[in-house]
């Protein structure tokens, strides 16, 4: 554990018996707020996103890379971004995953991304997006969307500038949604003969409410950083020149956290509108920790020495 966590962990313990109430004393601010520094750069097989990983602050950073376009997504940056994600999933150096895009405001308009690329959309007759990299049209963020869901590490959505449609609706799956104050949320498939009535609409609406949901999908309005946090879509807003920081120091938080709650707190607050296969996940994480058990070791070993397991002999405290 580094020093700040040991910092911050003995914040929550005092030697005065009568200190007042103060949250404070969750030690978070005491995690340092610096930017990640990225030592590992993975992105030389990807076209279309990059991938960076800090073996310091155990984060994975997946960033879209096409501001020509708005970072708009096409069938290779969906595939990319899955790749991408199941290396981070499986890297045990990495315990939290950014999810964003890469900005020079200097250069392009920022932009989280907004969207599928209407160029690569199919034409009257064609059932999603084709840039010539799969057999068959598909809707590949669809797979993509569920992934993001059934990861069992954190994933941060950091947003500046544009998340529109497809990008709003990628930002919505992720776990927490830091934005600058330049961020812009909105929906827009119904000026365009699309929509998503998946995650896109029932977890839009299980996130701001009914009413709000039906607004953002039928009139296409866009919001403000501040308005989409007021509504409860994002988790907070920061100056563009603190964003990074503060990214850090969310980041660094949940490293420090046991991954094992974490993974099954994601899985059990999703179970609910994920159905049988949110309650398979989250009974997977139970069934992993079961294994751990001496009861679990029992039955194993009688199965492979052919005798009958004698679960009474684990005392009842390990049970």
């Amino acid at each position: 554990m580094a020093a700040a966590d040991h910092a911050s962990m003995s914040a929550t313990r005092s030697s005065s018996k009568t200190a007042p109430p103060t949250t404070l004393r969750d030690g978070f601010h005491l995690v340092p707020s610096h930017p990640i520094a990225y030592d590992l750069d993975q992105s030389k097989t990807f076209r279309d996103i990059t991938y960076h990983v800090s073996t310091v602050d155990h984060v994975a950073r997946i960033a879209f890379d096409r501001p020509h376009v708005l970072h708009a997504f096409r069938p290779t940056t969906i595939n990319e971004v899955r790749r991408a994600l199941e290396y981070a999933q499986d890297d045990t150096r990495v315990s939290v995953i950014v999810l964003t895009s890469n900005v020079d405001d200097r250069q392009r308009t920022p932009a989280f991304s907004a969207g599928g690329d209407q160029s690569a959309r199919t034409s009257v007759g064609g059932g999603g997006y084709d840039d010539g990299s799969e057999s068959v049209p598909r809707l590949r963020v669809l797979d993509l969307q569920v992934q993001m869901r059934r990861c069992p590490k954190p994933i941060i959505a950091v947003v500046r500038g544009y998340a529109i449609g497809g990008g709003h609706i990628l930002h919505l799956c992720a776990d927490l949604t830091l934005a600058s104050d330049d961020a812009v949320f909105g929906q827009v498939g119904p000026r365009m003969g699309s929509v998503d009535a998946g995650y896109g609409s029932v977890h839009l609406a299980r996130t701001i409410g009914q009413k709000r949901a039906r607004e953002l999908w039928f009139l296409c309005r866009y919001y403000t950083a501040e308005e989409a946090l007021r509504m409860g879509l994002i988790n907070a807003v920061f100056g563009v020149d603190d964003l990074d920081g503060e990214v850090g120091r969310w980041a660094r938080r949940m490293a420090s956290m046991s991954p094992t709650a974490l993974a099954v707190a994601k899985a059990a607050i999703n179970a609910d509108q994920d159905g049988s296969a949110g309650i398979s996940l989250m009974g997977g994480h139970i069934t992993r920790l079961f294994y751990m058990t001496d009861e679990a070791r029992e039955g194993r070993d009688a199965y492979l020495e052919g005798r009958s397991p004698d679960f009474r002999k684990i005392p009842q405290s390990k049970l």
